[in-house]
C-alpha cells in the first residue's frame, strides 16, 4: 500500500489502525502537529488513536509505513500504551483548528476551517501545508465558496479562537457510538466541550450523557438552558435521568423535572424515591412487559426493537394489566432463547417461568449481585409488596454501580502498564 504525499486531516478521523501483522489495533482520532519558532508550519509528528477501553494513546509518524484514508498501517516495535497528553508546543489539529474563524490574504475574506492538510516532504517529514476554508458569506453555511490556501495565507491559526462553530467538528465526530464520542469530549476545553455537545440533538446528547462521568454529565446540563436540559432527560432512559438528576440540588430537580412532559418524568420521579445502592434506586422501569394472551410471535416483535439495549431486550415480563409500571400483578418471564424454541402462535402464559423470587425495591446491591451471578441471568425482575411489577435490574446496571465512580473519567487511574516505548511522546 502507497503512501500519498497529501493527506487531508478530518479524513483519517476513524480510520483503523493496524500493527505489522494485520491486526486492528485502534482507530485514528486526530494527528498531532508540534509548533515551530519560525514561520514554517506545525510539524506533524504523529497521530492519536483510540486503543479498546477508550485509551488514546500517541503513534509517531515514524513508526507508520502507511498511512491513508482507508487504513493506517504500523511498522515494526511495541507501542507505547501510556495514555496520551499533550505538550505545551503541540496542537492537536481536529480538536484545535475545525471550525476556527480565520482570515485569508491578500483579499481578508473571513471563513470557517473544514479541513488541514499535511504533506511530506521529500526526507520524510510531515507538516501542516493547505487549510481548507469555507467563506463567510452574510452566515456561515454550506453554500460559501472552499478556498484550499497554503498556510501562511491564513491568519487566525494560532492562539486562542474567540469565535467558532461545531459543523465541521461534528462531522468528523458523527460516525462515532455514544461512548467513543463521549471520550472524544472529555478531550476538549470544557467551553469547546460544552459547545459541542449543545449543537448535538436532544436523542444523541442524551446518549452521550449516559456514557459520561457524573461531574461532566452535570456541567453539560447545567450549561444548557432549562428547558433544552428537560428536553434532553426527556430522551434519555428514566433511570440514567434519575441518576443525573440526582447529582443535582432538589431545587433544580423540581424544576427540571416539572418543565418534562408528565408521562416521560413521572417514571423518573418514582425511581428518585428509591434508596441509592438498592434495586430500586439502579433499576429501570421500562423493561419490556406483556400480557399473558401475547404470543411468541408478538414477544419476538418487542425484543427486535432497535430502541431496547441487549440486556433489556433479553427477555419479557409477563403481567396482568396494566402494561406500564407499576404494573399488575406479575406472573413471571420468558427469556428470549425460550422464545426462538416455542412455536409463534403459542401464549406466553404458557411458557412463563416463575421459579427465581423477585428482587425487591430494598434488596441491596450486593445480594442482587449474588443472586445474578448463581441463576446466570442478565435481568431480575423488581416487584413492590403487591405483587406488582415496578422495573427491572440489568447486569449492565449492576456493573455501572459495582465499578468506581469515576470509572468513565477519563482521568481515573488505569492497571494497565506500558510494555514498550514508541516515539517521543507520553
Amino acid at each position: 500500500m502507497s503512501t500519498p504525499t497529501r493527506i487531508y486531516i478530518a479524513r483519517l478521523a476513524g480510520v483503523a489502525v493496524f500493527d505489522p501483522n494485520g491486526d486492528q489495533v485502534g482507530r485514528v482520532r486526530d494527528a498531532v502537529a508540534r509548533l515551530r519558532s519560525t514561520q514554517r508550519p506545525p510539524e506533524v509528528v504523529g497521530l492519536v488513536a483510540e486503543m479498546p477501553m477508550r485509551r488514546r494513546i500517541f503513534l509517531s509518524i515514524n513508526r507508520i509505513t502507511s498511512i491513508d484514508a482507508d487504513a493506517v498501517v504500523l511498522g515494526s516495535g511495541t507501542l507505547n500504551l501510556r495514555r496520551f497528553e499533550k505538550r505545551p508546543n503541540e496542537l492537536l489539529v481536529l480538536q484545535e483548528l475545525l471550525d476556527r474563524r480565520v482570515q485569508i490574504d491578500p483579499g481578508g475574506q473571513s471563513g470557517a476551517v473544514v479541513d488541514i492538510a499535511m504533506d511530506c516532504s521529500r526526507g520524510g517529514e510531515w507538516a501542516l501545508s493547505r487549510v481548507a476554508v469555507r467563506e463567510q458569506t452574510g452566515r456561515l453555511t454550506r453554500r460559501g465558496h472552499l478556498h484550499q490556501v497554503e498556510w501562511d495565507k491564513v491568519r487566525g491559526l494560532s492562539g486562542i479562537a474567540t469565535t467558532r462553530g461545531t459543523a465541521n467538528l461534528l462531522a468528523v465526530l458523527e460516525d462515532m457510538r455514544p461512548a467513543d464520542l463521549a471520550n472524544a469530549l472529555q478531550d476538549l476545553p470544557d467551553a469547546r466541550r460544552n459547545e459541542v455537545a449543545a449543537a448535538l440533538d436532544d436523542e444523541r446528547l442524551a446518549d452521550v450523557l449516559s456514557e459520561l462521568p457524573e461531574h461532566d454529565q452535570v456541567e453539560i446540563l447545567v450549561a444548557l438552558d432549562r428547558e433544552r436540559a428537560a428536553d434532553v432527560l426527556e430522551e434519555m432512559d428514566p433511570d440514567d435521568a434519575a441518576d443525573l438528576l440526582n447529582e443535582l440540588p432538589p431545587p433544580e430537580q423540581d424544576v427540571l423535572l416539572d418543565l418534562m412532559e408528565p408521562g416521560e418524568a413521572d417514571p423518573v420521579r418514582q425511581l428518585l424515591k428509591y434508596m441509592p445502592g438498592t434495586a430500586g434506586g439502579v433499576m429501570t422501569s421500562e423493561p419490556v412487559i406483556l400480557p399473558p394472551d401475547a404470543t411468541v410471535a408478538e414477544a419476538l416483535a418487542r425484543v427486535r426493537e432497535i430502541q431496547l439495549s441487549p440486556a433489556v431486550a433479553a427477555q419479557v415480563f409477563v403481567t396482568r394489566a396494566p402494561m406500564t409500571t407499576p404494573t399488575g400483578r406479575y406472573l413471571g418471564m420468558v427469556h428470549f432463547q425460550r422464545l426462538l424454541r416455542e412455536p409463534p402462535a403459542d401464549m406466553l402464559g404458557g411458557i412463563v417461568v416463575n421459579d427465581i423470587d423477585p428482587l425487591r425495591p430494598t434488596t441491596p446491591l450486593p445480594e442482587i449481585t449474588r443472586r445474578m451471578a448463581t441463576y446466570d441471568l442478565v435481568a431480575m425482575p423488581v416487584i413492590d409488596r403487591n405483587n406488582r411489577l415496578v422495573g427491572a435490574v440489568t447486569v449492565d446496571d449492576v456493573l455501572d454501580h459495582l465499578l468506581p465512580r469515576d470509572w468513565r473519567d477519563r482521568d481515573a487511574p488505569t492497571t494497565v502498564s506500558p510494555p514498550g516505548e514508541d516515539g517521543d511522546n507520553g
